[in-house]
């Protein structure tokens, strides 16, 4: 299992991918699912992916080497493609072609061979965007209703995007919802783990911000412990169930 989200704020994206890869208990290892293209001044994208490894490395690999979108057309990659839409449109060719070539043999040892990845960033001339693609080829586009998409395991992390997260909400603000939300996944799923790969663009801003968030990183780890406590704080000063107090016989099972 892995969990990737990306946030689209007025300010610009952040993407975050988990490294942790599980095929069993006694089988977890850890592979790379933030796959960045960086070229300053005239294209960034990141490319998070979950689902099975194999097939998105092979449409990963295929989108590097290049994709025929149409007979008779140059093959075109992410570094040659036009717009962000049209990368993609290769990312969701290339993992459609993947799956038929490879489908009928994994599914007939019964293996899932469905797989996804979100798509982000800025290419020199076009807006800033952030795409959901599908096992399918097809996709959706990010919205300002909701800025966010996520990939994997997402149901953990979504409430903390879904009452926190705005298209207004602050690029720094956007990141620090984000790993709460891994915090709070993590603490749900082993199948989710660090070190986690990040990277953050700013709006027209044609350069990324790469990190790795290991571990032991001092921030992440600040930032678990206080969600904690402050988790813990608020649940205390809520109030009781009224039909709950003063009555020692429902504590004892009576009634």
């Amino acid at each position: 299992m892995t969990y990737c989200v990306g946030m689209l704020v007025e300010e610009g994206l952040a993407m975050i991918a988990d490294t942790r890869t599980n095929a069993g208990v006694d089988n977890i290892s850890s592979y790379r699912k933030l796959h960045i293209v960086d070229r300053p001044g005239e294209r960034v994208l990141g490319v998070c992916t979950a689902g099975n490894l194999s097939v998105t490395q092979t449409a990963l690999a295929m989108a590097r080497e290049g994709v025929h979108l149409h007979v008779g057309e140059e093959k075109e990659t992410l570094e040659t493609a036009p717009t962000l839409f049209r990368c993609a449109q290769l990312l969701g060719h290339a993992l459609r072609e993947t799956r038929l070539s490879i489908a009928p043999a994994m599914e007939a040892d019964s293996l899932n061979t469905s797989a996804s990845m979100l798509l982000g960033g800025q290419v020199a001339g076009g807006r800033m965007g952030l795409y959901l693609i599908y096992s399918q080829g097809n996709f959706i586009e990010c919205g300002r209703d909701t800025p966010y998409l996520q990939i994997g395991e997402a149901k953990y992390g979504k409430p903390i995007l879904e009452s926190g997260l705005a298209f207004d909400t602050p690029l720094a603000e956007a990141v620090k919802l984000g790993l709460i939300s891994f915090s709070t996944t993590m603490r749900s799923n082993v199948g989710v783990g660090a070190p986690f790969d990040m990277l953050t663009l700013r709006r027209d801003f044609l350069s990324g911000e790469h990190r790795r968030i290991e571990a032991d990183d001092a921030y992440f780890t600040d930032l678990h412990e206080q969600w904690t406590r402050a988790q813990v704080q608020a649940r205390r000063q809520m109030p009781a169930p009224p039909w709950l107090m003063g009555d020692p016989g429902l504590a004892a099972g009576r009634g």
